[in-house]
């Protein structure tokens, strides 16, 4: 097979596997055979220039982020749906279409009933079957450009199969499926953001978002429904139901559950059955929309300036109940974030028995005047967060007191703090026994301290006994105090030890990042290790930050990331924690890469020829390039069957693809320190 024909197989066996994948949740290889298929058509693609397509599934990696998005006119406005709320009214709009098209209202017209999805209303032009571009429905006339993040949902094809006209606007919906939005909202938690009330609030922030990489990481999907041509021209379909068939042949994504419904009888029986059935799916739908099938009917029905007058959206009642609000507790978030929320008498809603709900923030709880004792609506609808509307006030007692939010932390005693431009309050403490639950976890991830098998359960289990109050503590774990807990032997808990005992020499930015200091995260913390060199120096500027602004001069650290670094080291109990690290023999300085030296013949490496591709934690690329080249090598920026070595960092992109397919050596940043160093 030549190199074209199996690039063009490739492209076409990595596109029906996503469709697998991605459209029918029935997948044939695993995740490590669908990438070694990318990895193989990258590294094809790589070597065969002349092969590179902008479809091709390889481009679908997210790019550098956007300055901002343009504006794109839609084909024809996209015009919002008429909404109704009940049978009643379900009725009065069968019974508008009927006097429309002047027929009795007995008559059992066709429509069509699709489920209505939770997301993100998008366009997507097509030109030549090739995926031109993706707007957002902006005002219904004018959109955002979001082509970039639009490539990234591998549910939408970049190429269609078979025939297409020439140029089309196929329009559907972005959405979030059920699992990445929880996902998502964990790690929002655990940021101390706030959290997304549905996924239509998150799609559409996902799919705003201008770095398209990110955008690629939060597991978008969507569905498609209409066909909309240049000049308002017929499509070869007389009926919609045709229409979803042939958009579908296509390879686009179709909701599949969409029913032909022989009269408004049928389409109130659709709306009844999945009232109920709709809890069981992956994604999120806050009812049904219903269409006349009839393309003709339609034209003859048109439409008013706001609605089409041949659909309507059937909308699902947001579920209530009312129950007793017992109390309400504060939560601490890994980063400080202190929020409220209710602790309830359980009650049954949306199938599941819900005993809290979210109050989003003390602001809220005040502008509700929502008090403890208080009977409360409870709504779990289009939010998934099940919420507290409101107190049913004929039922409250005269003498019910209004809810104080604490000014001291709950779980530590620490004074609460909350900045002029905020409305959430934060404990500050970086040792408080809520925080470290959280915290923990981040402080062992592989990003920061890299302690494997500090897990959830595990560190549960450490804070209750109450052997971990801190992350110094950490340090001062033995195997016989962690093999004496619940499930942990001898072995398991050398294990750990082991582990912990090496991390104490990572880098410092790995520290300054795991203790979670609001704001600092990965680059924040190589930014100030690499200006300050110590934990020492960083904890001076800090105290001086009233004073002299120094971690304003660093570069990447602006005032509000200075400010939080202050704040973190100017609390008392986080810089004696920040000692006791140092005391335990936890890494707090920067150690020097010491390199061999070039002798007069020439370094050890003189005559070979590495490329570094990716990001290097220990240093920057321009540190590596020098101490390759006091070494005598070679530093090149293409791989070649020439090239001695790659070394590869973090997101590597295809030049490591390029140097499996060539057989050249694949060195990581242990081997390439090992390389180097003494």
């Amino acid at each position: 097979m030549s190199p074209a024909d199996r690039v063009a197989a490739l492209r076409a066996e990595i596109r029906r596997h996503e469709e697998l994948y991605y459209l029918h949740d029935t997948p044939e290889i695993t995740d490590a055979e669908f990438d070694a298929l990318m990895r193989e058509l990258a590294a094809l693609e790589d070597a065969h220039p002349d092969l590179k397509d902008p479809t091709s599934p390889t481009t679908r990696v997210g790019g550098r982020p956007a300055e901002g998005f343009e504006t794109a006119t839609h084909m024809a406005p996209m015009l919002s749906l008429d909404n109704a709320y009940n049978a009643d009214e379900l009725n009065e709009f069968h019974g508008r279409v009927c006097r429309g098209l002047g027929v009795p209202v007995e008559t059992a017209l066709a429509y069509v009933a699709e489920l209505k999805i939770d997301g993100l209303s998008m366009a997507l032009t097509f030109e030549h079957g090739r995926l031109v571009r993706g707007a957002t429905r902006g005002d219904g006339v004018l959109g955002e450009d979001v082509t970039q993040n639009v490539r990234v949902v591998r549910a939408i094809p970049l190429k269609l199969r078979g025939e297409a006209p020439a140029l089309m606007e196929v329009r559907g919906e972005v959405y979030l499926p059920r699992a990445p939005f929880d996902r998502m909202n964990e790690e929002r938690e655990q940021a101390g953001l706030p959290l997304f009330a549905n996924p239509r609030n998150a799609a559409a922030g996902a799919i705003r978002t201008l770095d398209s990489a990110a955008v690629a990481r939060r597991g978008l999907s969507a569905f498609c429904y209409q066909v909309v041509v240049p000049g308002g021209a017929a499509p070869p379909e007389a009926n919609h139901s045709e229409t979803l068939a042939r958009l579908q042949s296509w390879g686009l994504p179709v909701e599949s559950h969409w029913r032909k419904c022989e009269g408004i009888e049928a389409v109130l029986a659709f709306c009844e059955e999945w009232r109920e059935a709709r809890h069981s799916l992956k994604f999120e739908t806050d009812g049904v929309v219903i269409k006349l099938d009839d393309l003709s009917l339609r034209d003859r029905l048109g439409m008013t300036a706001k609605f089409p007058r041949w659909a309507t959206a059937f909308k699902f009642p947001a579920e209530q109940a009312v129950t007793r609000l017992l109390r309400i507790d504060v939560n601490v978030g890994r980063t400080g974030a202190v929020t409220p929320f209710a602790v309830l008498e359980p009650v049954r809603l949306s199938g599941t028995t819900v005993q809290m709900a979210t109050l989003h923030n003390e602001q809220e709880v005040e502008r509700r005047d929502i008090r403890p004792g208080d009977m409360v609506i409870v709504e779990k609808g289009g939010d998934i967060i099940p919420k507290v509307i409101g107190p049913v006030l004929a039922e409250r007692p005269a003498d019910l007191a209004r809810w104080q939010m604490p000014r001291t932390c709950p779980f530590c005693g620490s004074e609460l703090v909350k900045p002029e431009d905020e409305v959430v309050w934060r404990c500050e403490n970086a040792s408080c026994p809520a925080r470290i639950r959280r915290g923990l976890l981040h402080f062992a991830s592989r990003r920061a301290m890299n302690i494997e098998g500090l897990g959830e359960s595990l560190v549960d289990s450490l804070v209750t006994n109450g052997l971990v109050r801190d992350y110094a503590d950490v340090y001062g774990l033995t195997v016989d105090s962690v093999a004496a807990l619940e499930r942990m032997g001898k072995k398991s808990a050398a294990k750990l030890v082991a582990e912990i005992d090496k991390s104490r020499s990572a880098e410092i930015w790995r520290l300054l990042h795991g203790v979670g200091i609001r704001h600092v995260g990965e680059g924040a913390a190589k930014a100030l290790a690499s200006a300050f060199g110590s934990i020492a120096a960083v904890r001076q500027a800090a105290q001086a930050q009233a004073r002299t602004p120094a971690l304003e001069s660093v570069p990447d650290i602006g005032p509000v990331v200075a400010s939080s670094v202050s704040q973190f080291f100017n609390e008392p109990a986080n810089s004696a924690m920040m000692d006791r690290l140092a005391e335990a023999g936890v890494c707090t300085q920067v150690q020097p890469v010491r390199v061999l030296e070039s002798g007069p013949d020439g370094g050890p490496l003189t005559g070979r020829t590495y490329v570094i591709t990716g990001a290097l934690e220990s240093m920057s690329r321009e540190d590596a390039k020098s101490a390759l080249e006091a070494l005598g090598a070679k530093v090149a920026s293409s791989v070649s069957k020439k090239t001695t070595g790659v070394i590869v960092g973090s997101d590597p992109g295809t030049k490591a693809d390029k140097a499996a397919a060539l057989g050249v050596p694949v060195l990581d940043e242990a081997a390439f320190r090992a390389l180097i160093m003494n």
